[in-house]
């Protein structure tokens, strides 16, 4: 079989980093090690950590920042950094003439298995146009049989559309990897790391930077309860889907109110999307419609601070996506969010360290409830509800 490469785009932790900034980056430093290693078993012919994160992927730090990182294995250490995560890409595949590849960011699939990172390797050795990901509509890591195609890949704002481009555009065969649930795991927040930390199977490095940090989820004990409860309600509301609905189904004695919304969020870009019009027959251009959410409805209605006793009429505990209703407060684009340190601090429902006044005020509010309100991002509404409700 060929050399494949494998790319593992990382920004190590900083001495100037914020706490819980430096308690994520650790994290994921740790285990890039872990898979780099991983890797390694596999047969990849050469693990290339990469400074810089992949764009679009938490909003941690700036990738420029990374310029020290080490290129392990390259022979041309000047890996330009661009703002988006195709160009990026493409840059890297040009300037390391890269052809087999497997490639994902510092922190995703951290529950990879032995034979997970085998079947990667397998797939990028294969001949033909073939790409294996975790999830083809929102994917953390991607093998690809030719990389060549990627010279052309336009700015995607993120890794998450690229099998999409893949089959629309360069006409690959995408296939998933099995267990795609367990593989919707990554580490884009604090609470992601005490999440594992109660998950068999994770990597003791993960789980050992949970217990040096004294990081716990919030109100857990509670949302177990309520779980068990055949007369209480629990809301779930963010960009959850229907595995996750599914396994509350079978798994939980409360009743269960779903409401999925704005799923796509990072992973839809009209740059991946094939035979898509420029513009509506009328001849006027053809613009995606902005992040909405009912719920963020109601909070710009009543303010953030009504956010427990909206929940309240509807619920008597929930898990919420706040980066839902960011995108409703804010658009789309995270560089107008509150600061990752603050979305950090949010998560682990810590309000006297948020500093935007907005969400300062929608963190109190669910940390002061009386009933048990969790926030947090993708990972907490997806794989982590099993986890959070007592069944990983």
């Amino acid at each position: 079989m060929a050399r494949v490469d494998v790319v593992i785009f990382h920004q190590p932790p900083r001495d100037d980093d914020a706490p819980l900034v430096r308690v994520l980056a650790e994290a994921r430093h740790r285990l890039v090690q872990h898979q780099v290693e991983l890797f390694e078993r596999a047969g990849a012919g050469r693990v290339r950590i990469v400074p810089g994160r992949v764009p679009g992927s938490s909003g941690v730090g700036d990738a420029a920042m990374a310029a020290d990182a080490r290129v392990a294995g390259a022979t041309d250490a000047r890996v330009a950094v661009t703002d988006s995560f195709g160009g990026h890409l493409a840059q890297l595949v040009g300037e390391q003439r890269l052809r087999r590849l497997v490639v994902f960011g510092s922190g995703a699939v951290p529950l990879l298995s032995l034979s997970d990172a085998r079947r990667l390797v397998a797939a990028a050795g294969s001949p033909g146009r073939v790409a294996l990901t975790n999830n083809r509509y929102s994917s953390d890591i991607c093998a690809m049989s030719d990389a060549s195609p990627l010279l052309d890949l336009p700015a995607l704002p993120s890794d998450n559309p690229l099998p999409r481009w893949l089959e629309e555009r360069a006409g690959f065969a995408v296939s998933e990897l099995p267990a795609r649930d367990r593989l919707a795991f990554d580490l884009d927040t604090p609470q992601d790391v005490a999440l594992l930390a109660l998950v068999r199977g994770t990597p003791r490095a993960v789980r050992s930077v949970a217990a040096e940090a004294d990081l716990t989820v919030p109100r857990l004990g509670e949302l177990r309860a309520l779980a068990r409860d055949p007369r209480r309600e629990l809301l779930i509301f963010g960009r959850s889907g229907s595995a996750t609905l599914r396994w509350l189904e079978r798994n939980v004695r409360c009743r269960v109110r779903f409401l999925a919304e704005e799923r796509g969020l990072r992973a839809s870009s009209p740059l991946a999307i094939g035979d898509m019009p420029p513009s509506e027959p009328s001849g006027r251009p053809v613009h995606t419609r902005p992040p909405r959410a009912t719920l963020g409805r109601l909070l710009a209605d009543h303010g953030p601070g009504a956010l427990a006793s909206i929940v309240a009429e509807l619920a008597d505990g929930a898990i919420i996506d706040s980066r839902v209703l960011m995108a409703d407060r804010f658009g789309s684009d995270e560089d107008a969010w509150p600061a990752p340190v603050d979305r950090f601090a949010s998560d682990l429902l810590r309000p006297d360290d948020v500093t935007d006044p907005w969400l300062r005020d929608l963190t109190a509010s669910a940390a002061s409830a009386s009933i048990p309100i969790l926030l947090g991002a993708h990972t907490l509404v997806g794989p982590g509800v099993s986890i959070v409700l007592g069944s990983p």
